[in-house]
Formats: C-alpha cells, structure tokens, sequence
C-alpha cells in the first residue's frame, strides 16, 4: 500500500554515454532481477526488447546493487533526453551522504524503453490504463502527485540478473511529482527539481524511512519515526536511542526526539525526509548503511581462494572501495596473532618468511571491518559489516 503526504520543496568505469513522498514495504524485500531473461519476458508479453547499457560499472554484479534506470513516455527521438535526465538523476543521487562514500556498492544501467508518443497520463486517469510501456501517471490512487509505474511491467523490462537491484523510473514529465518504498521508484524526469526527488524517494527505497513532515502518515514502523519521546527510547533502547544528543549534518540541530503535528517522533528538526534539498539525518543515514549491508559483503574476493593453500604464495582480500577519503579496516592475523602486512594499503600479505617446519600447518586471516562513525550498531556491525577470510598454509 502506498502512501502520500505533502512535501514542501526547499576506480569506477564509464561505459558510455515538492512536493510528496510514498513509502511501503521494507527495503529488504525481494527485489526484481535485470537482462536477458526480462527481455524474453516482455517480448511474450508483446512489449517490443528494449536495448540495455551499463553505464557505471564498480565491480562484480553478484556482489554490487545495480539501479536500474528505465524511461517512460520517451518516444525514439526523445531517448537522447531520457539519456540526460537519466545521468542527472544518478549523480544527483550520488551527491549525497551516505551514498556519495558508498557510491562504488552501485553498478548503474540503463534500459531504454521507447514510447509510442511523447509524455505520460498527467490528469486522473482512475479506470483507464496508460498508454505507455511502464504505464506512469500522476493521481496514483487519487493524489494528484503520486506518480506510480506498472510495477509488473517495469521488472520485465529491467529483466533478471546476478545481484540485487533497485528500479527507478523516469517519467517524461515536467510534473513535479514521485513515489519511493515500493518495487520501482519514480520521479518526473523533466521537473527541476529531479534530483531533490530522487534523493527524497530513494529514501524510502533503500533506507525504508518514512516521511518526517507533519502531515505524513501516523505509522512509526520506520527507522526514523518514533511514538516514543527521547527519554523512553534512551530508557528502553529502541529507535535511534545511540543518536540522541549527536550533532545531525542535516542542519536540524542536535538528535533529539521533535514532535510532528501528527504526534510522531522524528529525530531532528529539519531533514531531506521533511524538506528537499536537506541531508539525511543521523538515524537515517544509519539505516541506509545497514540496507546496503543487507545486500552487499565487505570482501569482493581473494587471491588465492580462501582455504588450504599449497605453497607460501602472496595472499590478497579485495575490501570494497569508499570514496572521499574513507576505507575498510584490513586487519592481518596469523594463528590468531596480529601482524602487520607488507602492504602499504593492507590488502596483501607475503607469507613467505613464516618460519614453518616440514608438515606445520599455519593459519592467515584477513579481517575486513567498515569501521564507519555513521553505524553505531556494534552487533550489526560485527554481523554485516565485518568479514574474515582465512588460508591455511603448510610447511
């Protein structure tokens, strides 16, 4: 079920070229597949194959979250507009915290769906189907800026893949309007404030945070929602608890517990969940984290594959990249004893000089830690955040 409320506006490789939010489901939930098979799937569906690009590529798709980036109402002459509102929208994406450090956990494709004519419904369309391939239109379920997708046919177009993947869908639309928390994220391509939308939306995608406005739904399942004041979340330990009292960057202030008019709790005064333009909270940018956690593991591969070794080859763990300075931890240990590698970057170890005996055995392990300020959640962190890979060598 969607839900609407009101908003006011305030190494990688290159491979070519307001007001409201809607919120639903977890962001764990299974999410729809990409390629080939999709392709297949929509073609016996009668919809023509779109070509696909992979546009931003940082690693292996198993081990990545893929957004995918589908157009609607685009007509063929047109897919050079998509093309640009498209790039805007994942930069814009991208600009923000935490997705900016963590903007390698995303590979990016574009599919590009062609419409028969230009535009999508913008007027109440209640008990006619679009016209177009993924079927967008405003008034979704009677408010004028909810802007909803055939959910089912967008996945067919994306079609299945290796990796988790979220959908966004671009409407040609100069509308301002959007949608996030379900299978596919919406937003009016042509509107000026595109990229404020996206990083309002995706929100409720992968974070599941709910809208911090007065007017938004009374519903406190959200990580950033409370019914709780700060005094009985620090005593009982619920919500953002470990945040209360924190410096937020969202320009709210300190982590508090402020009252919306509809008597929820949201944990600072100002945030891009209330407010386009703003930054995540603290709480919020907690949970976003940990989503991408819930998809991705801390170690891309090693070398040689972790297990009995012959021989005292050099041993390598590949930690996922962070930008802007940051990095995981690689902690280096040998039959449990810390040792400092010969690595300046700590990926490599060089277990040659180990004073092994004919037929000793000895274990190396590599500890991979995101040790981020912005998780506070130590046993979440041990659990998701935290990887150790081991060889064992012998004498």
């Amino acid at each position: 079920m969607l839900l609407a409320a009101a908003v006011l506006p305030a190494g990688v490789e290159l491979v070519g070229p307001a007001p409201f939010g809607a919120f639903g489901p977890p962001a764990d939930r299974a999410l729809p597949p990409q390629g080939a098979a999709g392709r297949r799937a929509a073609a016996q569906h009668g919809e023509a194959p779109a070509p696909t690009v992979d546009i931003r590529r940082t690693g292996d798709p198993a081990n990545r979250i893929t957004l995918v980036l589908l157009g609607d109402g685009y007509t063929a002459d047109q897919q050079e507009l998509f093309h640009q509102q498209a790039d805007q929208a994942w930069r814009a994406l991208l600009e923000i915290e935490p997705f900016r450090t963590y903007q390698d956990f995303f590979n990016i494709r574009r599919v590009d769906v062609v419409s028969p004519s230009a535009g999508i419904a913008e007027a109440d369309t209640r008990g006619r189907r679009p016209g177009t391939p993924l079927g967008m239109h405003f008034w979704c379920e009677g408010t004028a800026r909810l802007l909803c997708a055939d959910e089912a046919a967008t996945a067919r177009y994306a079609g299945a893949g290796s990796g988790p993947q979220y959908l966004i869908a671009l409407a040609n639309s100069t509308e301002y309007g959007g949608a996030g928390g379900t299978g596919v994220t919406t937003l009016a391509g042509g509107s000026p404030e595109a990229g404020r939308i996206i990083q309002h939306e995706i929100g409720h995608t992968v974070g599941d945070l709910g809208d911090e406005y007065d007017s938004a739904p009374d519903d406190t399942d959200y990580p950033n929602l409370s019914g709780q004041n700060a005094d009985m979340m620090l005593r009982e330990h619920t919500k953002w608890w470990r945040w209360l009292g924190a410096q937020s960057p969202d320009g709210g202030g300190l982590v508090g517990a402020y009252r919306s008019a509809n008597g929820i709790y949201r944990p600072t005064e100002d945030s891009v969940m209330r407010t386009l333009g703003g930054a995540y909270n603290l709480p919020s940018r907690e949970a976003i984290v940990e989503q991408l956690y819930r998809r991705v593991t801390p170690v891309d591969g090693t070398e040689p594959v972790a297990g009995p070794v012959v021989g005292r080859p050099r041993l390598v763990v590949r930690p996922l990249r962070l930008t802007g300075g940051r990095s995981l931890q690689v902690e280096w240990k040998v039959d449990g004893k810390p040792v400092q590698p010969q690595s300046p970057d700590h990926t490599w170890y060089d277990p040659a000089a180990l004073p092994l005996a004919p037929g000793q055995k000895v274990t190396v392990s590599a500890t991979v830690r995101d040790t981020t300020d912005w998780v506070r959640d130590e046993a979440f962190r041990e659990q998701r955040m935290t990887r150790t890979v081991s060889w064992v060598l012998t004498g």
